[in-house]
């Protein structure tokens, strides 16, 4: 049985999902611009071209090097970033793929894109806690993974085997975390959050803890000596990295867990209640009000309603 995987744990709670959608390759000049509403992903499988972001700064992509974008707007891949760009429209078609003067010598850029989908109500427990740009170079020590999958998915794309789609998505679900993964590994000085949090190896091996027994009566010393740490440093890094409590963390994800609960079936409130370790329906009713602003039967109807 695996341990407790809180990465896993959040994905999972918000169902989400990465489908590979596009594919470009170009030669010559060109420059397109693209929307960048929602989490999306590109990676280069073959030659280069630049990334500019909405800012105007300018990014040499190179094979291998892939990179997420978290609702940061909109964004310009080209051969030179001084041209002019034009529209998606323009240049891909209707099976969403773009080949763009093929006729031309050289070696040319062949580039996947796709999205990542969630369940909104949760959303923000991720993509707050990540970057508007998460870049990963495909020379990182860490990025051997991610080269296996981008040589797999170029094989997906170009031989259109049986099955290759529903392969094509899976392999994208794996580069999606595995870019997560790596960023983890490279991230400096980053915004405090359950992510950094994560990384951190004995801050890590506590948030374990919570999210393998989130019904436990968790005290802060059960915590801290799993760390292996004192009460007092480890409740200062944990705040430090986390940017809350151990005990505050324990109790948003209950009350995640159990809005999902709410929101996905017709169990009773009080079954909930103590599945998320609350001795009676109020203990938890009142700690789900003063965290979402609404009581559960409340919301429980508004979303059943909406």
């Amino acid at each position: 049985m695996l341990a407790a995987d809180p990465l896993s744990d959040v994905l999972s709670l918000l169902s989400a999902r990465s489908l590979l959608s596009a594919s470009l390759r170009a030669r010559g000049d060109w420059s397109i611009r693209f929307a960048s509403d929602g989490v999306k992903f590109n990676a280069v499988l073959e030659g280069g071209c630049y990334l500019v972001s909405e800012g105007g700064q300018a990014r040499r992509l190179e094979a291998g090097d892939c990179f997420l974008l978290v609702n940061c707007g909109a964004h310009v891949l080209c051969s030179d970033p001084s041209l002019p760009p034009v529209s998606p429209s323009e240049v891909f078609g209707p099976d969403h793929t773009a080949c763009i003067r093929p006729d031309l010598p050289g070696e040319g850029l062949f580039a996947v894109g796709g999205r990542v989908t969630f369940d909104d109500a949760d959303a923000g427990l991720l993509l707050d806690a990540l970057p508007p740009i998460l870049f990963v170079s495909g020379r990182s020590r860490q990025a051997a993974t991610i080269r296996w999958l981008l040589a797999r998915l170029g094989e997906e794309w170009d031989e259109k085997r049986p099955g290759g789609s529903v392969a094509a998505d899976h392999l994208a679900q794996l580069l999606f975390v595995e870019l997560i993964r790596v960023w983890l590994d490279q991230a400096e000085a980053a915004t405090p959050g359950w992510l950094q949090a994560l990384g951190d190896r004995r801050i890590g091996a506590a948030i374990r803890l919570l999210h393998g027994d989130p019904a436990r009566n968790w005290r802060l010393q059960d915590l801290a000596e799993a760390a292996g740490m004192s009460r007092s440093n480890f409740a200062l890094r944990f705040r430090k990295l986390a940017g809350m409590s151990p005990l505050d963390y324990l109790l948003r994800w209950r009350m995640r867990l159990g809005a999902k609960a709410l929101r996905s079936g017709a169990q009773p409130i009080a079954a909930i209640s103590y599945s998320l370790g609350y001795r009676s329906e109020s203990a938890f009713s009142n700690a789900f009000k003063r965290i979402n602003g609404i009581a559960p039967q409340q919301y429980r109807r508004d979303r059943q309603n909406g």
